[in-house]
């Protein structure tokens, strides 16, 4: 652990450039020190800190900061970056807080008096945690945002609070240390590279330029979505864990009549979490499993699997013959996952990467599927790992080091098969940023409502434009049939209907393809297939929280797509459509109506009347 954190003999190294106040704290086992350089009864300490603003790009500064130890020895259990007080000049501010908990918050909040929230970037309950290192607060006329610039997750707190009976918000980077560590006179330690980012607008800024940086900086790449992840999405789950393989088979023919692309074959073929084979449902094994794959390609139709890695139940094969791929915790403890009854495979292990290659060559090769749909919350974060076939440095590697297992899972599925789509969807969880670039279609992950959709939609496109974000079955939308928060805002359409008869040993649902929501999903295929907005480039013209109604612009084909939404609500009044041209004229046509209008726009005054509940979706042309 002293490795990683301290650094002796650097101080003369170090470069003094403070701000113009100290925003830094360093907690010790003698003292809280928040002023520097701090001295009081033998102790000294002193900061050294560079802010250096980065080129080509207003408002970010890169924050690296030292501590230097010029006294008696001092304990050092945890330290604070970049505390900042943003004056709040209305009852509301804006948030983005993308951290993880079994609650599945929006990941964009109000902050009002009162407020208070923790933002652990680790595990905050048995399933859930990670996270993106960004927290962000931002008014009408722009905002602020901190986070780190470090080439793995740490596991830091990002706290955003609004004490009652004063108008300061405050956020900070706080890091609790694992383990206390002893700094002698002459040691130094280094903190995680933090960045501040004065922007103008919403999230989307701040995430965009950091996640740039990081691209330019620290080493991520993210990978290219292959065309066909932009294609309309059917899902097996509307039958439920008890399907049957007739029921797959017999929805095959409605589903390519209707337009989708994918099937994906969802949980339920397995004997067991960690135990992939599978189960009595499937009587022939691999050859029936091969047999539903055959039946997709027929009909020109590509597969995706459900798989849940890094979990196995008790009992299962894998942990009978290799119990030493658990990860362990510090009491020697398996790790619970709490949604599967089963326990955490560490990610970080040789034993782990060797039984996940062979069951990607069963997935991809023997059962012919085209693609994954890796699934689970637990898939974001895990607890430290003290398993001796783990072989870290330190225990607490093993949460920073975990997006690498998707890395190999995405070079080796690709080398069984070259087009293969890779999706995780970590339920409910704000993403970990590095698992981004280990995947080439994102997911709105079993989101709680249709905003949730839109919201996560506007991270992604901030954060990797090029990738894929499939909005997720649209029954998990508000009223189930809300394909207009998926187009409207570039997202891949998807859903779970079942047809002819929903499965009777399935409760969840109805889902049954009626007359009626075939012919609303029959219009919004085609709505889909003839725009192409998935393909789009996302732009960000409008500040979420602050503009009324909620909008987001898609700019695809030499045209502007804008959509609106008031949920549960109606609007009558104005509405500006930005980003036009002042000397050109444009014709609006409303693409998402029963009977299509079309209008004129000046773009020297972009403002037109709407009325309208829910949403409203236009494509403006210039004319």
């Amino acid at each position: 652990m002293k490795k990683s954190l301290i650094f002796l003999g650097l101080a003369a190294m170090m470069v003094a450039c403070s701000p113009k106040q100290d925003t830094e704290r360093l907690i010790c086992a003698e003292a809280q020190m928040s002023a520097f350089p701090y001295s009081q009864d033998g102790l000294r300490v002193t900061k050294h800190q560079t802010v250096t603003p980065v080129e080509n790009v207003p408002g970010l500064e890169v924050i690296e900061t030292f501590f230097v130890n010029e006294g008696n020895p001092v304990t050092v259990k945890a330290y604070e970056l970049c505390r900042t007080e943003v004056e709040a000049k209305d009852t509301v501010v804006w948030s983005l807080q993308p951290s993880s908990s079994s609650a599945r918050l929006d990941w964009v909040l109000p902050v009002t008096e009162g407020f208070a929230k923790e933002n652990y970037l680790g595990m905050n309950n048995t399933d859930y945690g990670g996270g993106i290192p960004v927290v962000d607060l931002w008014q009408r006329d722009g905002g602020i945002a901190i986070g780190l610039f470090e080439p793995v997750l740490r596991m830091i707190s990002m706290p955003v609070e609004w004490k009652r009976y004063d108008n300061k918000v405050t956020m900070a980077l706080h890091y609790n240390l694992p383990e206390p560590i002893e700094l002698a006179k002459g040691d130094t330690l280094r903190c995680f590279k933090a960045f501040r980012l004065r922007h103008e607008g919403d999230y989307f800024n701040a995430l965009r330029v950091f996640s740039d940086y990081m691209q330019a900086n620290e080493g991520v790449q993210m990978q290219p979505s292959e065309p066909e992840a932009f294609e309309p999405v059917w899902c097996a789950w509307g039958y439920g864990r008890p399907f049957k393989m007739n029921m797959v088979l017999g929805t095959l023919d409605k589903v390519a009549e209707l337009g989708f692309k994918w099937v994906d074959v969802d949980d339920g073929y397995q004997i067991a979490e960690g135990d992939w084979n599978t189960n009595e449902l499937f009587p022939g094994g691999d050859k029936d499993m091969r047999h539903i794959t055959d039946e997709i390609h027929k009909r020109g139709l590509k597969a995706k699997l459900w798989w849940a890695p890094l979990a196995a139940d008790p009992g299962t094969k894998i942990l009978k013959e290799h119990p030493e791929i658990l990860l362990r915790t510090a009491e020697w403890a398996p790790e619970y996952i709490t949604w599967w009854d089963s326990w955490y495979l560490s990610p970080v292990s040789k034993v782990t990467d060797a039984y996940t290659s062979d069951l990607l060559k069963m997935f991809l090769q023997t059962w012919n599927f085209d693609g994954l749909k890796i699934d689970g919350q637990h898939l974001n974060c895990c607890m430290p790992d003290y398993g001796e076939s783990a072989e870290l440095e330190y225990p607490w590697q093993a949460p920073e080091l975990m997006p690498t297992y998707f890395d190999k899972v995405y070079a080796q599925a690709r080398n069984y098969k070259k087009d293969a789509v890779i999706q995780v969807c970590p339920c409910g969880c704000a993403v970990n940023y590095f698992i981004l670039p280990n995947i080439n279609q994102a997911v709105a992950s079993d989101p709680m409502s249709s905003k949730q959709v839109r919201m996560k939609r506007k991270a992604y496109a901030a954060m990797a434009p090029d990738l894929a974000y499939y909005g997720d079955h649209v029954e998990l939308t508000d009223g189930g049939k809300d394909f207009a928060s998926q187009i409207g805002t570039g997202s891949v359409i998807g859903t779970k209907f079942t047809y002819p008869e929903d499965n009777p040993d399935w409760t969840e649902g109805p889902f049954k393809l009626t007359p009626e929501r075939e012919e609303l999903i029959r219009k919004w295929v085609k709505i889909y297939k003839d725009n192409n907005l998935a393909r789009g480039e996302y732009l960000n013209l409008y500040t979420w929280g602050f503009d009324y109604p909620e909008a987001h612009v898609i700019r695809q084909n030499n045209a502007l797509y804008y959509a609106f939404y008031v949920d549960d609500a109606t609007f009558d009044g104005t509405i500006e459509l930005r980003g036009l041209d002042a000397d050109k004229t444009y014709t609006a046509i409303e693409y998402t109506a029963d009977e299509p209008r079309e209008f004129e726009v000046s773009g020297a005054n972009p403002c037109i009347h709407a009325a309208f509940e829910r949403d409203y979706l236009l494509k403006v042309v210039e004319k």
